[in-house]
């Protein structure tokens, strides 16, 4: 306590008045102050403008550049948007000549069975035509033996002669094919 009682009786002893400094502290006060305001003035006001200023460029170029992003992808997804409804054109065409080929594929193979279906009904109907010509003669042939039997029955003689026998049946058939045209008419 006595320390205390001397930093307190001291000012009195001096008469100064303990509130206004001594003049060399104002002195290296003042130099001191002006000394870190020259430093804080010309070394870090301008380094932390600099610095701002970068920060300030780097979010506006991050805007800018995310803008420009942005419009590019809109951009982007207008084309695809575009390609696809080309695509599904496309496809749509494609699918319409895929239809129309297959009628066309259709018609063809239709066309092409019906003139088969032809054919066939052709030349199954010439040979039944070559069948029934054939199955005439041979009956024709069968017609003929029989008759001849029959007259050489009826005559009591034998029509042994092949041309002589050949042309009695050829002569009666035509009578009888002759008789049956007329009376088809």
């Amino acid at each position: 306590m006595i320390k205390a009682a001397t930093i307190l009786a001291a000012p009195e002893e001096h008469g100064a008045n303990p509130l206004i400094p001594h003049t060399y502290e104002l002195v290296v006060g003042i130099f001191s102050f002006l000394v870190v305001l020259f430093v804080v003035g010309k070394i870090l006001v301008p380094r932390i403008q600099k610095t701002l200023a970068e920060r300030t460029d780097a979010i506006e170029g991050g805007i800018k550049r995310a803008e420009e992003a942005q419009a590019e992808a809109q951009a982007l997804q207008q084309q695809y948007r575009d390609q696809l409804a080309e695509a599904r054109h496309e496809a749509a065409r494609l699918r319409e000549e895929a239809r129309e080929q297959a009628a066309q594929i259709k018609a063809e193979l239709r066309e092409e069975a019906q003139a088969e279906a032809r054919r066939l009904v052709e030349a199954a109907h010439a040979q039944i035509e070559a069948d029934r010509q054939a199955a005439f003669a041979q009956l024709r042939t069968e017609i003929g033996r029989l008759s001849t039997d029959l007259a050489g029955r009826i005559v009591g003689e034998s029509l042994e002669d092949e041309a002589r026998q050949s042309r009695i049946v050829d002569r009666f058939l035509d009578e009888l094919e002759g008789s049956n045209a007329q009376a088809v008419r």
